[in-house]
């Protein structure tokens, strides 16, 4: 596995590159601005020790996405990131109601088919600030075990 900083630095000069070559990204500006954000909270993951295993995961059987799938330790980790280019809204983990955690734990019971019945999970929010400009550093914070609802086996 190569290190985080040096995958980075490909990432980002294959993004550099594509804009330059490629045509531009159809997408609205807030869906490109979520993706820049859910590739940095990947990387700081990777970084705090969270071994990722998926990204972006769907299921044909129910609604929603779960952004990141990793573990982190023993702990099967469920993460919704949300990014904010201002501090002017809702706070990003404020976003995370209760529609999006319904449909986070069914998407969530999905994987979980897939894992031995005796693994233990919880969901965390991952919250990715730009100060106005996505080509800055973020700032970045981990709420672990944001659902205390939901995130403890229960689901």
């Amino acid at each position: 596995m190569l290190p985080a900083g040096f995958t980075r630095a490909i990432i980002s000069s294959l993004d550099w590159a594509a804009q330059r070559v490629l045509p531009a990204d159809p997408r609205p500006k807030h869906q490109r601005t979520g993706t820049h954000g859910e590739e940095a909270a990947y990387f700081h993951l990777r970084q705090l020790g969270y071994a990722m295993v998926a990204r972006n995961f769907r299921s044909a059987r129910c609604r929603g996405e779960i952004d990141l799938i990793g573990w982190d330790g023993d702990i099967l980790c469920f993460i919704e990131v949300k990014t904010r280019t201002s501090r002017d809204v809702k706070t990003p983990e404020a976003a995370v109601d209760r529609h999006k955690r319904r449909e986070l734990a069914q998407v969530a019971r999905e994987y979980l088919r897939r894992v031995p019945p005796t693994c233990q999970w919880r969901f965390d929010i991952v919250s990715v600030y730009y100060n106005g400009l996505v080509a800055c550093r973020p700032q970045i914070e981990v709420f672990r075990n944001a659902s205390l609802a939901t995130g403890n086996g229960a689901a």
